[in-house]
């Protein structure tokens, strides 16, 4: 047989928001919580339901940092991408962005089967931050978008089951400490993408585990699982079982038919096969099913209402048609986490095609009927037995090694593979990807201590998993070591020995601010705000003596603290000393939306409310704003009973909820 399935570099051009550089400061708390369940909805669930909601929920997403430099204004940039394809589809990926499949395009028919967002801009929808809408993601780790999103990935080519090539994606996710990869190839003449992925647990110990693939397709579409029943999650944070597809008056099966956003998860039945589709007016969409391993299903809406709405256009460009999500994840829901045990693994199988239907059933009132419709076609399409068989066929090659190299992700997963001798077949993390990021950790491995640096500067990343923790224990307690130590013991939850690592290194640092900005976070969990107040206080104060100039990460870091800063500052009243932070920040920082904001707030305290309400009316866009945060109405609503202006409305539930 003649295979002609074929894999290649290419680039593509987009208009990009850049990135920028990250959040200095390490993240002792999480962004948010907007993904927790309200505790009076976790009686009555069921008990594996309600026991993997409790099982390991994050502490905070170290040892990654806070993706915030981005902001608000694209320009053309070519991005690096791999295609591939065979007669029937093509399927483009990034590598440099979590390996996104950004466009499946099936070529009989000429249409695109995803939602392809126009631009990359990123929002604060990651757990680490930057994020990006459109197209599969891969998430892993925890609840919510990985830290991933942004981020390059490993690539290669790989021997396909058929004999062909598949394109292996493959990395090491920090906030599990667990390496994971993703094979995709195209079968000759197959109108499906296979999917073939697998996490490992290379520990002596069990390890939770979290993986939602996340499936953007246009909202003009009626979405179809074989459920009756669904668990709404929406961002009131409330958990509860609605029947499919009608729910308080309106068919929820159809994304503007919701009001507000909103997770709706599908009880898939157990031997029901596992699959989700969204078809359009003409019966025409995608599928996409699995091994019964991936036992979850989720539809995500934006909803009809202004703030749904007010998202869209945030994350697109104008004219581009609005989008939703259908998923495929582990458990039942996404506020879950699964237990792995040590030393073992989890795989399966995905693909992901598309789907001609009876329009007239699919959108039809009599849900079993639509339902069975589209899961006749699909097992026409694919049968439930070639998908199993394709698992099975594709598991012995998950250990081929990689051919040709054809991008390259972080030295994270190395560093962490030559420290404890890890045997990951088919995933290498070969040492030439170490790079400056892991070299004081290097050197900590070989020599036991850990480097001070030779120029005052912004502290790298703190790694915080317990082997690393037990190495800086008997490193010598240099300043760097004490402050890297106090993070991993925060971490650990041991706060009170954490203080007083950040204490001890405050005697003979020569650098004041990293630890006192700790102890400031320490302060306001323990809830002394005065304290917090008055060490944020020192601490900017320390930044802009010790700054040595206006480059990138300078900057990161005196708009990072001074956000922290001015915010507890205010929270006691120190307003005048709130404002002389704000005055000693650089130009360029108070331009940016986040800090106008800010500014807003600062004007309100010191009891001018009509220049908090010029800065409004001046206009403003908070680059980072974060899923489900209402800061922008609040703010407003203190300084006007005006109703909220359209290009703020940015809340994702019901008001008072």
């Amino acid at each position: 047989m003649v295979v002609v399935t074929t894999i290649r570099r290419d680039v593509l051009t987009l208009p990009v928001a850049e990135l920028g550089p990250s959040n200095p400061l390490p993240p002792l708390r999480t962004l948010d919580e907007t993904h927790r369940v309200d505790d009076r909805d976790l009686e009555g669930l069921p008990r594996d339901m309600a026991r993997q909601i409790r099982y390991e929920p994050l502490r905070s997403v170290l040892p990654e940092r806070i993706r915030d430099g981005y902001e608000r204004v694209r320009s053309p940039r070519a991005l690096d991408t791999i295609v591939i394809e065979n007669d029937r589809l093509r399927a483009t990926v990034l590598p440099g962005f979590g390996g996104r499949v950004l466009s499946l395009f099936h070529k009989p028919s000429q249409r695109e089967l995803l939602y392809r967002n126009p631009v990359l801009q990123p929002a604060c929808f990651a757990l680490n931050g930057a994020w990006f809408s459109g197209g599969i993601e891969w998430n892993i780790g925890a609840t919510g978008h990985t830290t991933l999103s942004c981020s390059p990935v490993h690539a290669a080519r790989v021997c396909a089951p058929d004999g062909g090539e598949m394109l292996r994606l493959w990395e090491w996710e920090r906030l599990r400490d667990l390496p994971f990869q993703v094979d995709l190839w195209l079968p000759d003449g197959s109108d499906f993408l296979y999917v073939g992925v697998r996490i490992r647990n290379p520990h002596e110990k069990p390890a939770p585990v979290y993986w939602w693939s996340n499936i953007a397709v246009p909202e003009q579409r009626r979405v179809l699982a074989p459920a009756e029943e669904a668990w709404l999650f929406g961002y009131e944070r409330r958990l509860r079982r609605v029947p499919v597809p009608r729910y308080e008056g309106a068919d929820r099966t159809y994304p503007l038919g919701s009001h507000h956003p909103a997770d709706f998860f599908y009880e898939l039945p157990d031997g029901r096969r596992r699959w989700i589709a969204a078809i359009d007016e003409k019966g025409e969409g995608l599928v996409q099913t699995s091994t019964d391993v991936l036992r979850g299903r989720k539809l995500f809406v934006w909803g009809a209402g202004p703030g749904g709405r007010r998202w869209q256009e945030w994350l697109t460009e104008p004219g581009t048609g609005g989008y939703c999500e259908i998923q495929a994840g582990l458990a039942r829901t996404q506020l879950e986490h699964v237990r792995l045990d040590a030393e073992s693994e989890v795989s399966w199988l995905e693909a992901y095609g598309p789907l001609t239907a009876r329009a007239e059933s699919v959108h039809g009132a009599n849900w079993p009927a639509a339902s069975a419709e589209v899961e006749f076609r699909l097992e026409g399409a694919l049968p439930r037995s070639a998908v199993d068989t394709a698992y099975d066929t594709w598991l012995p090659h998950a250990d081929a090694e990689p051919g040709e190299i054809l991008a390259v992700g972080s030295g994270w997963g190395a560093l962490e593979v030559l420290r404890a001798g890890y045997k990951v077949r088919g995933t290498p993390f070969d040492e030439t990807t170490l790079g400056g990021e892991q070299a004081p950790w290097l050197e900590l491995l070989r020599s036991g201590a850990f480097p001070e640096p030779r120029r005052v500067g912004p502290p790298g990343e703190s790694l915080v998993a317990s082997h690393w923790r037990d190495m800086l224990e008997t490193a010598p307690a240099a300043p760097l070591a004490e402050y890297h130590l106090g993070v991993a013991q925060w971490q650990a939850g041991d706060l009170a020995q954490a203080v007083r690592s950040w204490e001890r290194a405050l005697e003979l640092a020569p650098s004041l601010w990293p630890l006192l900005r700790c102890l400031a976070v320490a302060d306001l969990h323990a809830g002394n705000r005065e304290r917090a107040a008055e060490r944020y206080a020192e601490a900017f104060d320390d930044l802009c003596q010790e700054r040595r100039d206006d480059g990138e990460a300078w900057t990161a870091a005196t708009a990072a603290l001074g956000r922290e800063a001015i915010a507890a500052l205010l929270a006691v009243r120190r307003v005048a000393e709130a404002r002389g932070v704000w005055e000693r920040l650089l130009p360029g920082i108070r331009e940016r939306g986040r800090f106008r904001l800010i500014e807003a707030e600062l004007l309100l305290a010191e009891g001018d409310a009509g220049g908090a309400r010029a800065v409004f009316d001046a206009g403003f866009e908070v680059a980072d704003l974060r899923e489900g945060d209402e800061a922008l109405g609040e703010v407003w609503a203190r300084v006007t009973g005006d109703p909220l202006p359209g290009s703020y409305e940015f809340r994702m539930r019901p008001s008072g909820e």
